[in-house]
C-alpha cells in the first residue's frame, strides 16, 4: 500500500507546480508511472523488482490494475501513482498481492466489495503534502464512483534501521488501532517481533498516519518483505468508519 518516503516542505518562494489527479488512459501513462515506480523503489530504496525490463517496474498484476496518476501539468511529468486492483481484477489474475505476503481466509466474504492498494510512491521532487492529498483525493473518488466498500493493502515501514522503528510503530498502534478479531490477517513470513528491540520514539510514515486517521485498521502482525526490506503492516480501511468530513477535506479538492 505504502512505501512513499516522506514529505519535503516546499522552499520559500517557490511557484507551486500545477499538478492534475485522474487514472491512467493510455499505455504511454502506465508506462510512465511504472518507470517512476523503477526509480523510487529500485534506485532509491534498493528494492530487488522482478520486473524482466530494467527501468520499469511491472509484474503480473499491472495488466489487471487501474493505475492513478499525478501529472504536473506544466512540463507534463507524472509525478505520483497508485495501483488500485478492484475485485474484477483480483478475481481475473486469481489473487490479490497482499495474498503474497498474508493469508486473507478471514476477508474472503468481502472479495466482492474489496480493492487493494499498492505500489505508492512520489517522484522525489513533488514530494509534499499537497502531492499526497492529490492521491487521496483521486482515491476517495474512484472508491466513490464504483460504489466499493473496502480498501486494504500493505503499508510499508523500511528497515534499514534493523527494523526498530517498524516494531515500535507496530506496538504503539496495536493499542488502539488493532482490527477486530473477525478481519485479522497471518503472516506468511513474520517480522520477528520478539527479536527486535523496539525504538524509544516510533516515527509513523505520513501516508500511514493518513490511514489511520481517516479510520483504517491494522490487521495484524508486520510481515517482512525481503524485497524492499519493508515490514509490511496489512491495512484495512472500510468507508463506512470514513469521517465524512475527511471524506469532503480531499474529494473537494477535486470538484
Amino acid at each position: 500500500m505504502e512505501h512513499l518516503v516522506p514529505a519535503r516542505r516546499e522552499a520559500a518562494g517557490r511557484r507551486r507546480p500545477s499538478l492534475h489527479v485522474a487514472l491512467a488512459t493510455c499505455e504511454s501513462e502506465i508506462l510512465a508511472a511504472q518507470k517512476l515506480r523503477w526509480r523510487v523503489f529500485a534506485d532509491e530504496m534498493g528494492a530487488r523488482l522482478p520486473s524482466r525490463t530494467p527501468g520499469v517496474d511491472r509484474d503480473i498484476y499491472d495488466p489487471y490494475c487501474e493505475h492513478l496518476i499525478v501529472r504536473d501539468e506544466d512540463n507534463g511529468r507524472i509525478v505520483g501513482t497508485y495501483r488500485i486492483l478492484s475485485p474484477e481484477g483480483a478475481t481475473e489474475v486469481g489473487s490479490y498481492y497482499s495474498e503474497s505476503e498474508f493469508d486473507l481466509t478471514r476477508f474472503a466474504h468481502l472479495r466482492p466489495r474489496m480493492v487493494e492498494l499498492g505500489r505508492s510512491c512520489i517522484d522525489a521532487d513533488y514530494r509534499t503534502g499537497a502531492t499526497i492529498a492529490l492521491l487521496w483525493a483521486g482515491l476517495a473518488r474512484y472508491m466513490r464512483e464504483n460504489g466499493h466498500e473496502y480498501l486494504i493493502g500493505c503499508a510499508s515501514i523500511g528497515m534499514r534501521d534493523g527494523g526498530h522503528n517498524a516494531v515500535a510503530i507496530y506496538q504503539h498502534l496495536t493499542e488502539a488501532q488493532l482490527a477486530p478479531p473477525e478481519y485479522r490477517v497471518f503472516p506468511r513470513c513474520p517480522l520477528a517481533l520478539d527479536r527486535i528491540e523496539a525504538a524509544a520514539q516510533p516515527e509513523v510514515p505520513p501516508l500511514l498516519k493518513g490511514y489511520l486517521r481517516a479510520g483504517a485498521w491494522i490487521c495484524g502482525e508486520p510481515a517482512w518483505d525481503p524485497d524492499f526490506n519493508t515490514a509490511d503492516l496489512l491495512i484495512m480501511l472500510p468507508m463506512s468508519r470514513v469521517d465524512a468530513r475527511y471524506t469532503r477535506h480531499f474529494v473537494e479538492r477535486q470538484n
